[in-house]
């Protein structure tokens, strides 16, 4: 691995000295009289092309010298800077035990959801980067072609259709760039690993005397990702507890304090006089919770997927007539990742689930009982039959380190296209037409999991009799089916470390599959201008119509379908829908230049959407602004939008799951009594036969861990609804003279609340619903057991399904605040200090997941603290700039749903946190720049997080989505433009 010690070696070598002015960061920008006096352009928040509308709704913006200097590898670190975003639904440091998704990148507005964030380019949509789902991977968006990014908060979809709930992030790209330039960028943290490295090359020019513009871009990133092993805090399980520390994932000569897994690579065997495993030595020894038996799972997880993007983006017009225009786009992506986590977990339950794990290890052949020869006497000894089969019985627990580690890449392509004519008609307004295409595909592949059919072969193991040395003794083992036998059965021995054979090891072994794709077509129309002349201004118009189909696969392999590789079954899942929409906008100036009234102007927009799935439905927004007097202005919006079910959640097919912590609301009823409950029980298959056998209904163990049960989609799902408003103020006196000259102070409160939000119920709630209030949509979810089994009682539960459901309530409101001020301050001659804040207060958050339950406030969480803010500075002088960049992260608690509420605050909280950053950048001439950066300058840890915790991500031992894991890192790089 490269040193940092090497790699600031070569930083110097190339004389590298310097860096980057202002990071990436969310400003609000005065877009009032557009790009320039008088020109027309279409502001994010409005559909009118108009220099005198501006969005009555707060947009916060980030340049392009913000993002082409931030120094950040993809768009979305930029972002999440904005506290305006929330934890990403997906991303490097929290996507490593998924089963897909690995290395997305997405957003999150106002931690509503990424599929409630509607994200854009030039007002036209995306595909999506995820199967089933609206989320859209920004490792597509070429930075470079970026001119601005407009992060609008609020309700949209009158504007720009379904799932713009929590805002709409519209990423609006160059469009007459002239020049050649090439980048070139190199990281790597203090502690010399997860190396960044980045080259990208763009290109435009003019043609046909000016009439036509062409760009080009290239673009290759990888970053090298971090394993837990590589940190002294995430090198052990529950490292919180730990003070011994190894390198070794199974170290069974030096106990450690705590609690390692227990799934250990030389096993853990059961049978019912007995508790067996092996010491370091393969011997026989009976088991003891100890460090000793158990396994460091975090040797082999990681705290942030390597990723490597490879990018083609072109752009072009070309002006046929003096009011017609031909434009044309195309982007291809190719994102790669991979992922490894720790040998599969198998426990005898996963090969044989009827009956509840045991294991016989006798095998009749020929009217013969024959003993596995694997298994020690001592074991063989202790067993008994426990299911009445006439075969003694064991269990185990082991960890397949023989097999492999989980590993896991992912390969995704996307293409875009978009092609169309622009111009002018009836003089004053804008018209476009446009095609829109896009198409992503994935091919995963993942290793590690079991064959159970195999398997279960394999575990009967046999003698050959017909197998004997010169002495008469049998030499071979071999399986005892002779169908699995002549299909290539290896027989697996178990028991100890690395007993495994390869030969073994091949035949059980399952490799998973996942292919995916993911189409979208958009066909839009669009008229914008200004209709006439008001006293107060012109009277401005927006009209419009849009068609869109979109659909998703997802195939997975036959073993996965069916659940035969020791996990749950998971469908392929196939669906389309398609929606033709109209809008229209108007804009209203009331009064302009009279006492107390600046301006004043009235907005409302309407939408009619027709969807093959949930018909038709209707949103709207209406807003103003007020200008008492020059720079002074206020601001409010209230508008409905929407959210149409996506593909996942209508056509999804049931996935079995195990859920745990279920309750029977039966448990205890009796022959008699109990009220409605009692009765609704006792009508269920198989409760009376438990009551007459037991004198009460009786609920074992086996029965709680028998509950299974079928997550799936619902074709009848409606749509979300939400309703927002805001109201704010924005003062920029620009008309006057000294400091307040250079000022501009945004103030915004935003209150977005959704109902009808698509959820699963919970199962407890399901089972609730059905017993106690005798809801029979909820009794239909649950199956009981007619009769007993060999291990589950007569009237136990057997399913209880979780289809989703329009039943959710989601409510969030706060504060933004954004301050920019410049000036020069005199130190040097041409110097300039640049200020920059962005703050937000969450007032509200929470989550009601069904009618009639509790809240579930998340606001003030691990990921939406009520207090956030990132703050900057930028001083530069001539061709030198230096810029600090400080992230504030307030209080947080943990999820309230998992502790005790008369705990002492302490043991729930997390510290704040504050990051600081400082760039450095250096234009040596006008063709060539160089800079330097340091990210995490105080070199802070993330905060431990209990592994408990919903909010931990796997490997890093804390919120890796919201706090910094990497520590102190450094890059360096040049810019060069000719």
């Amino acid at each position: 691995m490269r040193s940092l010690h090497s790699f600031l070696a070569s930083t110097a070598a190339l004389g590298l000295a310097a860096l980057l002015s202002q990071p990436a960061f969310a400003q609000e920008i005065d877009l009032t009289q557009g790009e320039g006096d008088g020109e027309e352009i279409i502001v994010t928040g409005s559909r009118i092309a108009s220099p005198a509308v501006t969005s009555v709704a707060p947009v916060q913006i980030l340049d392009s010298e913000a993002i082409s200097n931030s120094g950040a590898v993809n768009v979305q670190e930029l972002l999440l800077e904005n506290p305006a975003f929330g934890t990403p639904g997906l991303s490097r440091t929290n996507s490593a035990f998924l089963t897909s998704g690995a290395g997305v990148a997405t957003v999150d507005l106002r931690d509503l959801g990424s599929d409630r964030t509607l994200v854009l380019i030039d007002g036209r949509r995306v595909v999506a980067g995820l199967p089933g789902s609206a989320t859209v991977d920004l490792n597509v968006i070429p930075t470079p072609f970026i001119k601005r990014v407009d992060v609008l908060t609020g309700g949209s979809s009158s504007l720009y259709g379904s799932d713009a709930v929590a805002g709409v992030v519209n990423f609006i790209y160059k469009d007459d760039f002239e020049g050649l330039e090439i980048n070139a960028q190199s990281g790597i943290t203090e502690q010399g690993d997860d190396e960044r490295y980045q080259l990208n090359g763009t290109w435009g020019g003019n043609f046909a005397d000016d009439r036509g513009n062409v760009m080009v871009h290239l673009g290759y990133s990888k970053e090298q990702g971090v394993f837990s092993r590589q940190r002294r805090n995430t090198s052990l399980d529950d490292v919180d507890k730990f003070f011994f520390v190894t390198g070794d994932p199974a170290d069974y000569s030096t106990p450690v304090e705590g609690a390692l897994s227990g799934f250990a690579p030389q096993g853990r065997f059961q049978t019912e006089n007995g508790d067996f495993t092996f010491d370091s030595n393969n011997n026989l020894i009976d088991w003891t919770s100890s460090g000793v038996n158990g396994f460091n799972r975090q040797f082999y997880r990681t705290i942030a997927v390597p990723v490597e993007r490879y990018l083609f983006a072109t752009r072009g017009h070309y002006e046929l007539t003096d009011s017609v225009r031909f434009f044309a786009e195309g982007t291809y992506a190719n994102t790669r990742a991979s992922r490894m986590i720790e040998p599969f977990a198998l426990a005898s339950d996963d090969i044989f689930p009827a009956s509840g794990g045991l294991v016989p290890l006798e095998t009749v052949v020929g009217g013969v009982t024959m003993v596995n020869p694997y298994v020690p006497q001592e074991i063989v000894d202790s067993a008994t039959d426990l299911d009445g089969d006439g075969l003694r019985d064991y269990t185990f627990a082991r960890r397949l380190s023989d097999l492999s580690t989980r590993n896991g890449s992912s390969n995704r392509d996307l293409y875009r296209f978009v092609v169309g004519l622009d111009g002018e008609v009836f003089n004053d307004f804008k018209w476009d037409v446009s095609y829109n295409y896009g198409r992503t595909t994935e091919a995963q592949t993942s290793n590690g999991q079991v064959n159970v059919l195999n398997f279960a072969n394999a575990l009967r193991a046999i003698e050959d009799i017909n197998d004997l040395d010169q002495d008469g003794n049998i030499t071979e083992v071999i399986c005892a089916d002779a169908t699995a036998r002549a299909q290539g059965c290896v027989p697996i021995n178990l028991f100890g470390f690395n007993t495994i054979t390869p030969e073994a090891a091949a035949y059980v072994r399952a490799e998973q599959t996942l292919q995916t794709r993911i189409t979208q077509q958009q066909v839009q129309a669009n008229l914008s201008g200004e209709l006439f002349q008001l006293p107060a201004g012109p009277l401005g118009v927006a009209i419009g119509a849009e068609y869109r189909r979109e659909t998703s696969q997802e195939n997975n392999d036959a073993l996965t379908n069916a659940g035969l590789n020791a996990g749950n079954a998971i469908p392929d899942t196939a669906g389309s829908f398609d929606v033709k929409e109209l809008y229209g906008e108007v804009n209203i100036p009331i009064l302009a230049d009279t006492p107390g009234f600046h301006s004043l102007n009235l907005r409302a927009a309407g939408r009619v959407s027709d969807y093959s799935t949930v018909g038709t439905i209707y949103t709207y927004n209406v807003g103003g602004d007020w200008e008492p007097l020059e720079g002074v202005r206020f601001r409010g919006t209230y508008a409905r939008s929407v959210r149409a079910p996506n593909i996942g959640e209508l056509f999804t097919g049931p996935s079995q799951t195990f859920p745990s912590g279920i309750s029977d609301p039966c448990e205890g009823i009796t022959a008699a009594g109990g009220g409605d409950l009692g009765d609704r029980c006792r009508a269920a298959p198989g409760v009376m036969d438990n009551i007459n056998a037991n004198g009460s209904f009786l609920v074992t163990q086996l029965d709680k861990q028998g509950v299974s049960g079928f997550n799936s989609g619902n074709p009848h799902l409606a749509e979300e609804k939400s309703t927002s408003w805001t109201v704010g103020a924005v003062f920029a006196p620009r008309h006057l003279d000294g400091f307040l000259r250079r000022l501009q102070l945004s103030v915004d409160y935003f209150n977005i609340g959704v109902d009808d939000a698509i959820v699963a119920p919970p199962r407890n709630f399901i089972l609730q619903q059905c017993y106690n209030e005798g809801v029979a949509e909820f009794c239909d979810l649950i199956d009981r057991r007619a009769g007993a089994t060999p291990v589950n009682s007569s009237g136990s539960l057997e399913f209880v399904d979780a289809p989703l459901v329009n039943g959710g309530k989601l409510k969030v409101s706060g504060i933004d605040a954004v301050l920019n001020w410049s000036a020069p301050i005199g130190a040097f001659d041409g110097d300039n200090l640049g200020l920059r804040v962005a703050y937000t207060h969450l007032v509200k958050g929470y989550l009601t997941p069904v009618p009639g339950a509790a809240k579930d406030a998340f606001a003030g969480e691990i990921g939406t603290a009520t207090d956030r803010f990132t703050a900057n500075a930028v001083y530069s002088v001539d061709n030198v700039s230096w810029s600090l960049t400080g992230t504030y992260i307030g209080r947080s608690l943990e999820d309230d749903q998992i502790y005790d509420p008369g705990d002492p605050i302490d043991t729930i909280k997390i510290p704040a946190e504050f990051y600081l950053d400082t760039q450095v950048r250096v234009r040596a001439s006008d063709k060539f720049e160089i800079f330097f950066g340091i990210d995490n300058v105080l070199d802070n840890d993330a905060p431990n997080i209990l592994s408990g915790s919903s909010f931990n991500s796997t490997g890093t031992d804390t919120a890796a989505d919201v706090y910094d894991v990497f520590g102190r890192r450094y890059y360096t790089g040049v810019r060069l433009t000719f």
